[in-house]
């Protein structure tokens, strides 16, 4: 059964998966990531990312002090996170769950 189950769940397309997996917490898309392949690319897919960061995250890279780097969405939250963006003389830093 188990197999079954692990068969109509990896036959999903990825979009599919990212939206399941960006509808958790983000430490559970990490975790999710372990599962197969086929799971971790959607676990580290922007599309999931996205759903993590605010909706105004452009413009919030856009008002930094200093560039903001990152070559995905997965890649800009942690350091959104970790470390402040001085905005306008503010610090602002995300919460991550």
């Amino acid at each position: 059964m188990l197999q079954v189950i692990r068969k109509s769940i990896l036959g999903l397309p990825e979009e599919c998966i990212a939206k399941v997996i960006s509808m958790n917490f983000r430490s559970d898309a990490c975790r999710l990531a372990m599962v197969s392949k086929a799971v971790k690319s959607a676990a580290d897919s922007d599309l999931t990312w996205e759903q993590f960061l605010p909706s105004d995250y452009q413009e919030i890279i856009s008002s930094a002090s200093s560039p903001v780097v990152f070559s995905s969405k997965k890649d800009l939250y942690f350091p959104l996170c970790d470390s402040p963006v001085l905005l306008e003389d503010v610090r602002m830093v995300l919460r991550g769950a």
